[in-house]
């Protein structure tokens, strides 16, 4: 059952920014509400209240509401009229659909002078006669009665025949009185007899299971553990005979003919709230336990995850020489619930619990990372250096060289070839001449430009000399 609270008030005051001492209006229909307390101590600048459909009882606890105007409790299991009276602005009054058998309890607003309209229909008083010209004579301040403008005529005649009118009412008040206390004690009987089944249902449930434990108990161990394989088989027959009388109980329940009564609205209330728990727990069992995120493989193998379902960015700083994660962590996320592992070959960070995994394209140094959060966006970078690499001419790469006895041979010939080549010429000199530096061709007419003699060498294994053939010019 429902309970006004300060929580459930702030929740309904978003439209004055969660402030309860200043509010005007508030909603709390269909809240389930059994008792109407706290609101004249908590609210009292309320200008309008919705109340309407819930299960009060009684009115009280609103006469401290001095600005209240409109006040909707239809659809309750409101009896009589009452508490009332220091609501001193009070305009309209909705109590559409209740229990008031008590007419006379309307002379309880004569006080509220502003008073100009008033709902009552759906009320068993309503059905009695001469009700509307009572309402009429009793409340002369009234404009407005069950959405019917009240006329001038109406009220005068209904003032001369207030006498005769009220005489006829108190009867008829009397006998419905008399009905009323009837219906509850038929109520009163109901419930008991629902509680004496339950309890006795229980205790039968209970040595139930006592002998069943007991039976058990004398069985070989063969038979034991082919009772615990057949357990779970066992144990869904059982749920579904329970769903099933459930639902026959259900049947019987709704198809049972009671009268409207505030008892009735109550019984049915928590009958639906008993199907409701009960469908809890039949969801809970048959709700197959989530097994962990797998983060890491038998083989040793990481995972990408990403459960938290964030965004990221992953570079590769070759200024640096570093990885940077840029994870788009939430922005009003607390610190504390933020916690980062780094693995050589990859990186971890678990968000409220929730696991986000990367692997990494180079090995990282664990040791000399480090992780730093935006003030302004709330992202979390983390910078991880990556290990020592190995230069080859002008290009760089992560990937360990493997030494072996021949390889190491020939990248030693090789740095030897390589040495031999980038020698300078010890004859030349070290220090560039600066005065030189630009040095002018000079122009020759291209005829007389002389061509250097290209004269083989005799070491050539490939050079023949040939007589017969003129030397080149």
């Amino acid at each position: 059952m429902g309970r006004i609270t300060e929580d459930l008030i702030r929740r309904n005051a978003e439209h004055n920014d969660c402030v309860i001492f200043s509010l005007e209006e508030l909603s709390l229909h269909q809240q389930e509400i059994e008792r109407l307390e706290h609101i004249d101590k908590w609210c009292r600048d309320l200008k309008i209240l919705y109340l309407q459909n819930n299960l009060i009882g009684k009115i009280e606890n609103v006469s401290k509401l001095k600005k209240l105007e409109y006040l909707n409790l239809a659809l309750n299991n409101i009896e009589k009229i009452e508490n009332l009276e220091g609501c001193e602005g009070l305009t309209k009054l909705d109590l559409t659909v209740n229990f008031i058998g008590e007419l006379s309890s309307v002379k309880t607003l004569q006080g509220n002078i502003h008073l100009k309209e008033l709902f009552l229909m759906g009320n068993p008083c309503a059905d009695f006669d001469g009700y509307r010209q009572f309402v009429v004579a009793t409340l002369q301040q009234l404009k407005w009665l069950d959405g019917k403008e009240i006329e001038r005529s109406e009220r005068i005649q209904a003032l001369q025949n207030l006498p005769v009118v009220e005489q006829r009412i108190r009867e008829q008040e009397k006998a419905y009185c008399l009905k009323r206390a009837k219906d509850k004690e038929e109520a009163q009987r109901k419930l008991k007899e629902e509680e004496n089944k339950g309890e006795m249902g229980r205790s039968h449930t209970g040595s139930g299971g006592h002998w069943h434990a007991d039976l058990s108990a004398t069985l070989p161990s063969f038979e034991e553990s082919k009772d615990y394989i057949q357990a779970p088989e066992i144990e869904e027959g059982q749920c579904k005979g329970k769903e099933l009388d459930d639902r026959e109980d259900d049947l019987e329940f709704w198809n049972k003919p009671s009268l409207y009564t505030p008892e009735s609205r109550l019984e049915t209330l928590r009958h639906m709230e008993k199907q409701r728990r009960d469908q809890e727990r039949l969801s809970e069992k048959k709700k197959k336990v989530k097994p962990p995120r797998m983060l890491v493989t038998e083989d040793g193998r990481a995972l990408n995850v990403n459960e938290p379902k964030l965004d990221f960015t992953l570079k590769d700083d070759e200024k640096r020489n570093q990885i940077v994660l840029d994870l788009a962590v939430y922005r009003y996320m607390d610190t504390s619930l933020i916690d980062v592992d780094v693995q050589p070959t990859y990186v971890r960070v678990m968000v409220k619990g929730k696991p986000f995994q990367l692997i990494l394209p180079a090995e990282v140094k664990p040791d000399s990372s480090f992780a730093k959060r935006s003030q302004t966006t709330g992202h979390l970078v983390i910078c991880m250096p990556k290990v020592g690499e190995v230069i080859i001419g002008c290009q760089r790469t992560s990937k360990p060289v493997k030494s072996t006895p021949d390889s190491s041979k020939e990248q030693t010939s090789k740095r030897s070839q390589q040495m031999e080549r980038l020698e300078v010429d010890p004859s030349k000199h070290s220090i560039p001449d600066v005065a030189n530096i630009v040095q002018e061709k000079k122009h020759m007419p291209r005829r007389v430009r002389t061509e250097p003699k290209i004269i083989p060498s005799e070491e050539d294994p490939d050079f023949e000399d040939n007589p017969e053939v003129p030397p080149l010019i």
